[in-house]
């Protein structure tokens, strides 16, 4: 299958491990960058991230058009795409190319972020919609969507893997440790279980830990900076208890990290939900808690006690690579999805 695939294609960014998957599953991928696309002045490309209009966005519809009819490819896979327009779209589909649109954030939810003006309007074009919340499914049909399924968030076989051997707590610097972005309340939260005595650690990137922490709770826990790569898994290796949220301002049913965390070998320690229960056998394959008091009672209870962590990890790292929770087993059920359509466009033309 040939593919066009436009995303944010930064190193180590979830997009660029779908690509990765895609390739090794054997199709022919293109890729636009969106990186490549915005003004360069600060001012001017807050109004254009804001208003979702402008000569980059008209730049970005014209080169994908250009691209679809030099390639003539089978597929174009928009991969969180808000500068989309209908009419391209449209065009694309009179050439007949399928499109998809892969959203993890929730347009339909409470967080109200800017941007969304051009991808409201892109929904009833697109030929398939990528979701990986089942409320959504409804929200999208309601929105006049052609068609809608639901996907999991995945870890990257080629980078989140166990270590060989596997850790101990002789190797393990990090305690009580999360390696992410301070969404919701986990702020406040990490700082709370610090201040109670508790190891915790935190990295992520630094603009966000400092504007969410006091300047003395940022002394306290944050160290290492923004991890990624090589880096974030052996941050994952070297850390006691691995910590997981939902994002709920999202309205998430399971947490992306969760996966590689489990992937990596880690022992995790998740919020509690549905997503997470079905995917994990609780206080087998990972441990679930809901809301603070329980949080600070497992840390204080798996703390001290390696060998159970050592084999809820184990058994998590096996769930994690049997179960298909990898990238390259995720964007198959996408590209299965996908096969039957292009049948028929094909038939039709």
């Amino acid at each position: 299958m040939k593919i066009l695939y436009v995303s944010n294609l930064a190193e180590y960014d979830s997009a660029w491990y779908r690509v990765l998957a895609l390739r090794r599953e054997g199709h022919e991928v293109t890729t636009v960058n969106m990186l490549e696309y915005g003004q360069r002045q600060a001012l001017l490309r807050k109004l254009e991230f804001r208003l979702a209009a402008g000569p980059e966005v008209r730049r970005l519809n014209s080169d994908l058009l250009r691209l679809a009819r030099q390639e003539q490819p089978d597929v174009l896979w928009a991969d969180k795409v808000l500068w989309m327009q209908a009419a391209t779209l449209q065009e694309l589909r009179g050439m007949g190319v399928i499109t998809v649109s892969y959203m993890i954030d929730n347009f339909f939810g409470p967080r109200r972020d800017p941007g969304w003006r051009l991808y409201k309007k892109a929904i009833p074009h697109y030929d398939l919609h990528c979701t990986q919340r089942d409320r959504n499914l409804q929200d999208y049909r309601a929105a006049g969507a052609r068609d809608v399924i639901k996907v999991q968030t995945a870890f990257e076989p080629t980078v989140h893997f166990p270590a060989v051997p596997p850790y101990t707590d002789a190797q393990r610097d990090r305690g009580v440790s999360f390696i992410g972005t301070p969404y919701d309340q986990r702020a406040m939260t990490l700082a709370r279980l610090f201040a109670e005595g508790l190891p915790v650690v935190t990295s992520g990137g630094e603009r966000h830990w400092a504007q969410a922490l006091s300047a003395q709770a940022l002394r306290d826990v944050y160290r290492e900076g923004e991890l990624t790569g090589s880096r974030y898994r052996e941050a994952i290796w070297r850390s006691r208890i691995n910590l997981s949220f939902l994002t709920h301002s999202n309205q998430d049913e399971f947490a992306h990290k969760s996966f590689e965390i489990a992937a990596c070998g880690g022992f995790l320690l998740v919020e509690r939900s549905k997503g997470h229960l079905d995917r994990f056998r609780e206080d087998e394959e990972a441990v679930f808690f809901s809301g603070y008091e329980e949080l600070a009672a497992k840390i204080r209870l798996y703390l001290p006690d390696e060998a159970a962590r050592n084999r809820i990890a184990l058994a998590g790292q096996q769930r994690a690579w049997a179960s298909g929770y990898d990238n390259d087993t995720q964007v198959r059920h996408i590209v299965d999805h996908i096969g039957p359509m292009l049948t028929q466009r094909v038939q039709r033309t």
